[in-house]
């Protein structure tokens, strides 16, 4: 395959735009995300199932919103203004964080900024597949998940930085988050160009018929990343993990920020990988990576050791996350495309949920250490699953 095909710099103006959109998204977000665990648990006395209820509830939201703007992006063959509705949702919701004075508005706050999250996913991930070649979209959702991790490492390090100038006062930190979330929303409406629907007929996706179509291989991806998602619980419970051996609380933002680094530098180059050797080896090799971070994230001792796992935690969803939008996209037809994202997300959505809430049960009621042995087994029963995915050609 030529440097042409698989160079960043060749790949299509609207894919660097929606990765540019999400970098900016994920500093405000990963600013507020690497403090609220903390903010949760030490400001207002939230318990660890608490937090796995917050997370958990959050996230599924965010997943089975997206079940419905892929319908609606596949019905009206409209993405970008379902997704500049998702991200402005998002964007309105940050100053709610830093007004919060009870776990309840926090919980609602978080809801529905993750109720944003769900409503933009399917379009913008339906979208990097349509404006993209077959042969390029592994490496269009490599980039777009790399440029988005970026921001997910800024935003750690720019919470730190902040909370070392403003004397660890998490609510004036929390305001900046609103900047960020500004400026993704402008670089989504001015540059990001949507190609014109290749019919002026409206297609109500989700039929039972309709669904049908999407085919065995697609089902399964869905019941495999059903089961992986029970294996990866909210990166809330890494944060508290590190402040239970010890990390200051202005430096509780690291834990976000190394996760991401190592996300970041990872997801393209898998992306790559995937184009020229198919998904099934990234995902084993993602899923073995989750199994050793869970092992250390368990028995390490010290921050060396648990900063390790968080590291590991990172190389796995580099490895993987990109890999898997990409997967979607293969096994769906371009006219189910968003119900496809979207149907993806209700299923691992509902995994989320289940998973960080018997996380934090977990916690409480038995030990840190049963926690991430628990997903561990899970991401055994996964590395399983993926073990007997069958390779498949591109699909239009």
């Amino acid at each position: 395959m030529s440097s042409k095909t698989t160079s960043p710099a060749h790949l299509p103006r609207t894919v660097w735009a929606l990765g540019f959109t999400s970098l900016f998204m994920d500093v405000s977000s990963e600013l507020i995300h690497g403090l609220l665990p903390l903010f949760l648990v030490v400001s207002l006395g939230a318990s660890a199932a608490v937090l796995g209820w917050v997370e958990g509830t959050a996230e599924a939201a965010a997943q089975i919103a997206r079940v419905f703007s892929g319908w609606l992006s596949d019905t009206l063959q409209r993405r970008k203004a379902l997704a500049v509705a998702g991200y402005g949702l998002a964007a309105i919701t940050k100053p709610l964080f830093p007004l919060a004075g009870a776990v309840w508005v926090v919980a609602t706050a978080r809801f529905l900024d993750r109720i944003g999250k769900g409503v933009r996913g399917a379009p913008r991930d339906a979208l990097v597949a349509d404006v993209t070649p077959p042969a390029q979209r592994g490496a269009a959702s490599g980039l777009r998940q790399s440029l988005d991790t970026v921001g997910a490492t800024v935003g750690p390090l720019l919470a730190i930085g902040l909370m070392m100038l403003l004397n660890d006062d998490i609510r004036a930190v929390l305001w900046f988050a609103v900047i960020p979330a500004v400026i993704s929303v402008v670089i989504l409406l001015v540059f990001v160009k949507e190609p014109a629907p290749s019919t002026k007929e409206r297609r109500v996706a989700i039929k039972l018929h309709e669904v049908g179509a999407l085919g065995r291989f697609y089902w399964f991806v869905v019941a495999a990343g059903a089961v992986f998602t029970l294996a990866r619980f909210s990166e809330a419970f890494l944060v508290i993990r590190a402040y239970d051996f010890g990390l200051a609380l202005a430096l509780a933002p690291a834990v976000i920020a190394v996760m991401s680094v190592v996300f970041a530098v990872s997801a393209y180059p898998a992306g790559r990988l995937q184009d020229r050797f198919g998904a099934k080896p990234l995902l084993v090799a993602g899923l073995a990576v989750l199994i050793a971070a869970d092992v250390l994230l368990a028995f390490g001792e010290g921050l060396a050791a648990i900063f390790l796992g968080i590291g590991l935690w990172g190389l796995h969803m580099g490895l993987t996350q990109g890999v898997l939008s990409a997967l979607v996209a293969q096994a769906a037809p371009a006219r189910l495309r968003g119900t496809a994202f979207g149907l993806f997300g209700l299923v691992t959505g509902l995994a989320t949920l289940l998973a960080s809430v018997a996380a934090g049960i977990l916690w409480d009621a038995v030990s840190p250490e049963a926690t991430f042995l628990t997903g561990a087994g899970f991401a055994v029963l996964a590395l399983l699953g993926f073990l007997g995915i069958r390779g498949r050609k591109q699909a239009a």
